[in-house]
C-alpha cells in the first residue's frame, strides 16, 4: 500500500481527543514537522509515534484490497466541489483503482435513488444515466443494491467509468452481494474509495458509517442525480439518498431529480423527488420528453461550459 509518513501522522491525530475533522481541516495542512504536532496535541514523542505504530500496523492488515492512503497535504489528495465546511471535508482517504477521477477537471456525476426500484425506475435510470454518459462523465454512487448498482452497471456496460463510494473498509466490502460489482469497477479503470481502516465499534457506528458515507457522494461530484426516493414518512420508509441529495444543497452543488408529474405523481418511491422540486425551483427535473436538454443544464456551468 502506498502511504506517505504525513498520512500516518494525520491518522494518528484523529486518535486524540477533539481532534475530529473540523479540528483536523482548520489546524493541519501536512508535512508538518513532528515537534509541532506535539505540541498542538500536547503530547510527547513516545506516545505519538507508538500510536502512529499501532496505525501502520492496522492499515497495513488492508493488504492488497487497498492500492493506497491520501490525506491532506498529499499531492493527489483530492479537492471537493461547492462549498464544504471543515467538519464535512474528509482528511483522509483509502482507495483502490484509479485516484485520478477525483481530479478537479474530471465531471463527475453522482446518480443515486433507492435500494429496491422496480423495473420502470430502472429502465428510466439507465436512460439518463446512459445520457450522462455521453458528456464524459464519471458516474458516482455508493455500491449499494437498487439504484446505486444500476447506475455503476450502466457506466461499465457504456464504457464509462465510475466511482463507489463504501460505507465500509475496503477488506469488508458492503452489501456483500456487490463484491464481485467492486472488483469490476476497479478491474474496469474505476475506483472504490472509503475513509475507514477498522471495523465499526458498534451497530450505531456502522449506521452512522452510510449517513457519512452519503456526504462524500455529493462533494465529490460536479451534479447529484436523484433517480427516485421515498420521503421520510411514518412507515419508516427513508433512502440515504435524502442525506446526499441536502449536502449538495447545502455545498451549492447542481441538483437533478427523475420526475414526471403525470406519471409519478402517485408513487410513493417519487415522493422525495416531488417534495425536493416544491421546495427548490432551481433543481433540474428530467424525464424521457426533456432528457437530453435537461442533462445538458445539469452537467454544464451556468456560463454554458462544461464543468471541469
Amino acid at each position: 500500500m502506498k502511504y506517505s509518513e504525513s498520512a500516518l501522522n494525520i491518522l494518528t491525530i484523529r486518535t486524540y481527543p477533539q481532534k475530529g475533522p473540523a479540528w483536523i481541516n482548520q489546524n493541519i495542512r501536512g508535512n508538518e514537522d513532528l515537534s509541532i504536532l506535539y505540541h498542538l496535541l500536547k503530547t510527547n514523542e513516545y506516545e505519538f509515534l507508538k500510536k502512529r505504530e499501532r496505525i501502520e500496523s492496522a492499515i497495513n492488515l488492508l493488504g492488497n484490497n487497498v492500492d493506497g492512503l491520501v490525506t491532506i497535504g498529499d499531492v493527489d489528495f483530492p479537492p471537493v466541489r461547492g462549498i464544504v465546511k471543515p467538519a464535512d471535508k474528509p482528511f483522509a482517504l483509502f482507495y483502490k483503482g484509479n485516484i485520478d477521477l477525483l481530479s478537479k477537471y474530471n465531471l463527475n456525476v453522482a446518480v443515486i435513488g433507492v435500494l429496491n426500484p422496480d423495473d420502470k425506475i430502472e429502465l428510466t435510470e439507465r436512460m439518463v444515466t446512459t445520457e450522462i454518459l455521453k458528456h464524459n462523465a464519471t458516474i458516482v454512487s455508493g455500491l449499494a443494491l437498487g439504484c446505486d448498482s444500476i447506475a455503476h452497471k450502466t457506466a461499465l456496460e457504456k464504457g464509462g467509468k465510475t466511482i463507489a463510494i463504501l460505507p465500509s473498509t475496503h477488506d469488508n466490502i458492503l452489501p456483500k452481494e456487490n463484491i464481485e460489482l467492486a472488483e469490476r469497477i476497479v478491474n474496469e479503470g474505476g475506483l472504490l474509495i472509503s475513509e475507514y481502516y477498522e471495523p465499526p465499534k458498534s451497530k450505531n457506528d456502522m449506521i452512522s458509517r452510510f449517513v457519512v458515507r452519503d456526504r462524500l457522494q455529493a462533494l465529490f461530484s460536479d451534479a447529484v442525480l436523484l433517480a427516485a426516493s421515498y420521503a421520510p414518512n411514518n412507515f419508516g420508509n427513508d433512502c440515504g439518498s435524502r442525506h446526499a441529495m441536502a449536502k449538495a444543497k447545502a455545498y451549492g452543488i447542481k441538483r437533478g431529480v427523475i420526475y414526471n408529474d403525470s406519471k409519478h405523481r402517485n408513487i410513493a418511491m417519487y415522493d422525495l423527488n416531488r417534495q425536493i422540486l416544491i421546495e427548490d425551483n432551481s433543481v433540474i427535473r428530467i424525464d424521457s420528453g426533456n432528457m437530453s436538454e435537461a442533462v445538458l443544464r445539469l452537467v454544464t456551468k451556468s456560463n454554458d461550459q462544461i464543468l471541469f
